[in-house]
């Protein structure tokens, strides 16, 4: 495609306005998180790492990241498991509501947290407080399943409609049966896959605030959590900028693997 010079410079302004609008916030709270002024004032007055020696004491915030980290293992578990499964029967089968079925997995990831959010605490209210179990860890861990499943879904399907079904057949024509297949054949075409799926799904649980807001019980916090409900404390705020850089790190990390892994989607994967 052949832009104009007006047209290429046009771009070129445009992209460095968004990506300034994007990571200048980033820069201010990275700079913030060492600046001698516990009031986080503009332009700094020195520069410290008094906040991050003060934020690594902080009990409150390495439990809040401790339980962030159990929240996004549990639902980036549970959704490789189903989200695969789901790709699988809607990617290699054909039945009665396969679309509905893929329609149904999509959906949560397209709707308003708040309403997810609602609509996770009324059921968990409903059904699961009856039977002795109230909010808490596990009905996080729920809560953000339902949303990673849609990355992980998206990912192995996007693998599996790449994939040629001919290595499989022969390997079944040459007797192998369906678990030995899968060992040999598929899983090491769609492991990268799997790969981003997961990091992208434990990314996605790590940084997430609403619909933990809804799920989470009495003593149950993230870090995200943590952070927005110390925001309103003036003498934290040092410490909060710390843990928001610590927290962009923390999520930039796994995006970038999965983008790694996911680089040979357009080769199939490899054998």
């Amino acid at each position: 495609m052949h832009l104009s010079r007006t047209a290429r410079i046009a771009l070129r302004v445009a992209a460095g306005l968004g990506f300034t609008a994007i990571y200048l916030p980033l820069l201010v709270v990275l700079v913030n998180s060492l600046n001698r002024d516990r009031s986080s004032g503009w332009t700094p007055s020195g520069l410290t790492f008094r906040w991050w020696r003060d934020a690594w004491r902080s009990s409150g915030a390495r439990d809040a990241l401790w339980t962030s980290v159990k929240a996004g293992l549990g639902a980036t578990a549970i959704a490789l498991v189903l989200g695969t499964l789901i790709a699988f029967a809607v990617a290699r089968y054909r039945f009665f509501g396969r679309e509905a079925v893929s329609f149904a997995v999509v959906l949560p990831i397209a709707l308003p947290g708040i309403v997810t959010g609602v609509a996770l605490n009324t059921a968990f209210r409903t059904v699961l407080e009856p039977l002795g179990i109230g909010l808490g860890l596990f009905t996080v861990v729920v809560g953000h399943a339902t949303f990673c499943v849609v990355v992980v879904f998206n990912n192995v399907a996007a693998r599996l409609r790449r994939l040629s079904g001919s290595y499989e057949e022969a390997a079944m024509d040459l007797g192998a049966d369906t678990f030995r297949t899968f060992r040999d054949i598929t899983f090491p075409l769609m492991r990268s896959a799997l790969a981003a799926g997961g990091l992208l799904s434990f990314a996605l649980s790590f940084d997430e605030i609403v619909v933990t807001t809804f799920t989470a019980g009495p003593g149950v916090q993230t870090l995200p959590v943590w952070i927005f409900s110390n925001m309103s404390r003036p003498q934290q705020a040092p410490v909060v900028n710390v843990v928001a850089v610590v927290l962009v790190l923390l999520s930039v990390l796994p995006v970038y693997a999965a983008h790694r892994l996911s680089s040979d989607t357009a080769s199939g994967g490899r054998l």
